[in-house]
């Protein structure tokens, strides 16, 4: 890549950017209970020990663009928090989570370590500035009607507050009706403004594919995040979920814990070889 972000904190130990390991985002799509949260916080942190990666637990405690009004969105702010911050307390990951109102920032600033901004609200500029002003990192994705290089005017409006923490999430671009692609050329685009994650499991979405749900192409994981990793990206999301079939939201496209322990072996392998290569 022709440009190097300054690198990112995201919470003690784990920084995002060039010079820095391959860093993981991982979790269920949605908080289905606390003790489902907390199991599968259990699950990846036995991964992140095993393959020694640092990581950071996900989940979304309100899924504010549910295709359906009878789409399960989750339990809502007070009792998500309070459910990461039990994830938090027990297995001493770090957690990363949606915000979808300005009035939200601050309060979920109190628990999770990384605020993000969902893609269908990433030009929402009070949320930007909320986010921005509570001093935690801010994780932002990538609209699927936005062109990379758009990206910059979102970085800069949080920037504005005096938090230099912004990372940038790529999660695929609108293709004609119910179909989704990833350019490549994108990751090279958003970085110039900021560290690039890769959100692998939202990119093989076919949103609104069933009718009244989102479908997904979920066979294309592997491919779409060696490349993303191949193409320089700082870090790799996923959603991870002990049972996808029975998943209350994008069962489609969540990946099972074997499946997210493969992806982090051959993806690590991708970078492994490029560090080798970039070292002769």
């Amino acid at each position: 890549m022709s440009e190097r972000p300054a690198p990112v904190a995201l919470a003690p130990g784990v920084t995002v950017g060039p010079g820095h390991r391959l860093v993981f985002i991982a979790g269920p799509c949605v908080i289905e209970s606390a003790e489902h949260a907390l199991r599968m916080a259990t699950l990846l942190k036995a991964i992140k020990a095993e393959l020694g990666v640092p990581l950071l637990f996900k989940a979304s405690f309100d899924k504010a663009n549910r295709s359906s009004l009878a789409s399960y969105r989750g339990p809502g702010l007070t009792e998500g928090l309070a459910a990461l911050a039990e994830v938090k307390r027990v297995t001493g990951l770090p957690v990363i989570t949606d915000v979808h109102e300005p009035a939200q920032a601050e309060a979920a600033s109190e628990v999770v370590d990384v605020l993000q901004v969902p893609a269908f609200l990433c030009r929402q500029t009070d949320l930007l500035l909320a986010c921005g002003r509570t001093g935690k990192p801010v994780n932002i994705k990538k609209g699927q009607f936005m062109a990379p290089q758009d990206m910059g005017n979102v970085v800069e409006k949080v920037r504005s507050t005096g938090n230099r923490a912004v990372t940038l999430t790529e999660r695929g671009s609108s293709f004609g009706y119910n179909n989704l692609v990833v350019d490549l050329r994108s990751f090279a685009i958003m970085r110039r403004f900021a560290p690039v994650v890769f959100d692998v499991t939202h990119s093989l979405q076919l949103p609104g594919g069933p009718g009244s749900a989102t479908g997904g192409a979920k066979g294309f994981h592997l491919e779409l995040a060696r490349g993303a990793v191949a193409a320089g990206v700082d870090a790799l999301f996923a959603e991870v979920h002990d049972d996808p079939p029975k998943a209350l939201s994008d069962a489609p496209t969540q990946l099972s814990p074997d499946e997210f322990r493969t992806l982090v072996v051959q993806t690590l392998a991708v970078r492994a070889a490029l560090d080798a290569v970039a070292k002769k």
